[in-house]
């Protein structure tokens, strides 16, 4: 698989990622099955298989049994961690944390979002984190809170470098002011079923845009990976982009998934889908992608047909 530089980093990586937010399915307080184990390391060995090696997690999936079933596969295959990027997420805290009473909510407090960290790398099996991202934006954040955080991690060695998640351009400008590290990733939801940020850029001056086209073009220009969530919108893609997205993969002789990830691939901004699948023969349709070249034209007839209209 092709590979990609992330910016302001030494870190090497393929240019679709493995999603880990489904290796298990069950939030709740159960224990960890034989199942689930076999299952997530059967997909973890499918993506090495495929030349995946960023593999994308949360320290809230499955109230952090998807991270155990990871770091179990870690601890099988030592050998792996050096041959892997390992990414997390936090700042979201689940109803019920830490009272009976307590909303779900975000926070990115200093003390928060290092017992995070160390809660992820216990159940990761792990010394350090190649990246963190902030999960979703805290409107209650101080910029400073988390400077303090990402320095006292950074410097600890758990964790290499610093991204955000679900954040507008307005959002990292305002935390980076406060950093000393660059903020080198944002991961947002993006796909053919869920175009906007591409497709606002289209309607700046026109009837119907929000500006948030702004958000794909900072990151552009100030050097951030942007990695999509949702690239196959959960399988909900339905309709003319599906249908025409059908007859160009059945012209290649590949799978529909990798014609809707190419389209994402074909975007100047280095986009990287991060697939959530676990199942390994749909994880090698969609690995089919780093071999689909769109044209300029079927990439604009693909975002037409999702749209339910062309360009102004």
């Amino acid at each position: 698989m092709k590979t990609l530089r992330i910016p302001h980093t030494e870190l090497e990586v393929s240019r679709i990622a493995c999603g880990c937010m489904n290796l298990s399915r069950a939030w709740d307080d159960g224990a960890i099955t034989a199942a689930e184990t076999r299952a997530a390391l059967a997909l973890v060995e499918a993506a090495l298989e495929h030349g995946i090696t960023l593999f994308d997690h949360a320290d809230i999936y499955a109230r952090g049994k998807s991270e155990q079933l990871f770091g179990e596969a870690l601890r099988q295959m030592p050998e792996l961690r050096s041959r892997i990027v390992l990414q997390s997420k936090c700042g979201i805290r689940l109803a019920g944390d830490p009272d009976a009473d307590s909303p779900q909510r975000y926070d990115f407090s200093r003390g928060h979002l290092v017992r995070s960290v160390e809660g992820t790398l216990k159940r990761l099996d792990t010394d350090h984190l190649d990246l963190l991202l902030l999960h979703r934006p805290d409107p209650l954040m101080e910029p400073d809170e988390v400077a303090r955080a990402f320095s006292q991690l950074q410097d600890s060695g758990k964790v290499l470098h610093f991204g955000v998640s679900n954040h507008s351009a307005t959002q990292i400008s305002l935390l980076q002011e406060h950093l000393e590290q660059p903020l080198v990733a944002n991961q947002v939801e993006l796909s053919l079923a869920h175009h906007q940020l591409v497709s606002d850029g289209l309607l700046f001056n026109q009837p119907g845009g929000s500006g948030a086209g702004a958000t794909l073009d900072y990151c552009r220009e100030y050097g951030l990976l942007l990695q999509a969530w949702s690239p196959l919108a959960g399988g909900s893609l339905s309709g003319p982009a599906a249908d025409l997205a059908g007859e160009y993969a059945q012209a290649r002789g590949v799978a529909t998934e990798a014609v809707l990830l190419a389209w994402l691939l074909k975007h100047p901004a280095g986009i990287q889908p991060v697939i959530g699948t676990t199942r390994p023969e749909r994880l090698a349709a969609c690995c089919q992608a780093d071999q689909v070249e769109l044209s300029r034209e079927e990439w604009y007839a693909l975002l037409a047909a999702a749209r339910g209209a062309g360009v102004p």
